[in-house]
């Protein structure tokens, strides 16, 4: 079940739930209306046989999909590559991340820049419009054309789902 609340401003441990006291939780339409972040639930035990997946990646052209697992044991440079995780950044293209195994944290900020936490060992798939562009872009990159673009969708609120 994915969860989504507002964040603390709390510099300890990042990989706490860093909860506002009291929490303050954010509903998945909320979420959609605040940052655009889109939600689909899908049965990670049979996500190919009931054709969601396959129907999510035709609906949104996604042509390209890799499986990655955050953990020490299979990710490659682990402690290395968690700590980007930690700076705020945006990608050229959507980051679209199907969790089939574990949990973990994935933050947005919403309209009044304010932090807001999506709860989810991570294994996912990814899945990319053509090659992946692995490149991120630190904040606040308000003069890429990505950044542009996300910031008027925002302005005139966010609709497709």
């Amino acid at each position: 079940m994915v969860r989504a609340w507002y964040m603390d401003d709390g510099s300890e441990d990042q990989r706490l739930e860093h909860h506002l006291s009291p929490p303050k939780f954010v509903s998945l339409d909320d979420l959609h209306k605040e940052t655009g972040v889109l939600y689909r639930k899908l049965d990670p035990k049979n996500y190919e046989g009931e054709g969601k997946l396959e129907e999510i990646k035709k609906e949104r052209g996604y042509s390209y999909a890799d499986v990655i697992q955050v953990s020490p044991e299979k990710l490659h440079n682990y402690e290395e590559k968690i700590k980007n995780f930690f700076v705020e950044h945006i990608h050229t293209d959507e980051e679209v991340r199907f969790v089939t195994e574990g949990s973990g944290y994935f933050d947005v900020r919403d309209k009044e820049d304010k932090w807001i936490r999506i709860e989810d060992y991570i294994k996912a798939i990814r899945l990319f419009v053509g090659e992946p562009v692995w490149t991120p872009y630190n904040r606040p990159a308000d003069d890429m054309q990505a950044r542009k673009d996300y910031v008027l969708q925002r302005t005139k609120g966010f609709t497709s789902k």
